[in-house]
């Protein structure tokens, strides 16, 4: 006959218990009912454990039947596992709801804006007598002012005879020449002082009177410089513009000349 040798059934071994069970075990019990979360926090060391609910549908058929794993507070530091061992456990009431006030808001209407003053009013009829008389005025002081415009400083005249001179350089000399083709000294100042207008005698001798007189130090640009046997224009700064004798050109060079005559023609 067969003998039957029956083995004793060996418990497994559970797991370790700490002080975190109790807290585990009361959490779990509080998330199966009420379906929240809730938070542990070990200040002492920074460490939040978190535990999350649960549904009562996934833990299992029996109540009470599953619990939260429990949690190795052996790598936790000790003033941290002091502070979860006195901490009181926090729950929350299955029937809590949470509100707030809402505040009451009023409406309030800004009131109209001012109504503009009214603008002056203004007398025209004195106002189109001293327009009338202001335009009488102005009708009055043009023909002054016309006048004015009409003389020519001679200031201007002797720059622009001194400007149309200098066009000329470069010019031969030739003797008895009054034409771009060729000047003598006289040729050249009679045909430049035609071209603003003036006409000069033909010769030197006779362009000597054909003004007057300035000292050396009120000569202005544009006079004419004579000499015996010679003449030429002023051009300022001690220079004059002038066709010097056979062989040369009209240029702008230093006066030479020892004792010349300064002649201002109007």
């Amino acid at each position: 006959m067969p003998s039957s040798t029956s083995h004793g059934r060996r418990r497994s071994p559970g797991r370790p218990t700490t002080p975190l069970t109790d807290l585990a075990t009361a959490t779990s019990a509080g998330i199966a009912t009420a379906g929240r979360r809730s938070a542990v926090v070990a200040a002492g060391s920074g460490l939040m454990i978190g535990m999350v609910a649960v549904p009562a549908s996934a833990e299992g058929s029996s109540a009470g039947g599953a619990s939260l794993a429990a949690v190795d507070s052996t790598v936790l530091t000790a003033s941290a596992r002091a502070l979860l061992e006195t901490s009181p456990v926090v729950a929350a009431a299955p029937d809590a709801v949470w509100g707030f006030d809402a505040p009451t808001l009023t409406a309030v209407t800004p009131p109209p804006p001012p109504e503009p003053e009214p603008e002056p009013v203004v007398e025209t009829r004195a106002a189109s007598t001293s327009r009338s008389t202001a335009r009488a005025a102005v009708v009055e002081e043009a023909p002054a002012e016309q006048a004015a415009v009409t003389q020519v400083p001679a200031s201007a005249v002797g720059n622009a005879i001194v400007e149309i001179a200098a066009r000329y350089i470069g010019v031969p000399y030739v003797s008895g020449g009054t034409t771009p083709d060729g000047f003598d000294c006289s040729g050249y100042t009679s045909y430049v002082f035609a071209q603003v207008g003036i006409t000069l005698p033909r010769t030197s001798a006779e362009q000597r009177h054909a003004g007057t007189v300035v000292s050396r130090a009120d000569a202005q640009p544009g006079d004419l410089i004579w000499s015996p046997g010679h003449i030429s224009i002023y051009a300022g700064d001690g220079m004059q513009l002038d066709a010097p004798r056979p062989g040369k050109t009209i240029q702008l060079r230093s006066i030479w000349q020892s004792s010349p005559v300064f002649i201002r023609v109007g």
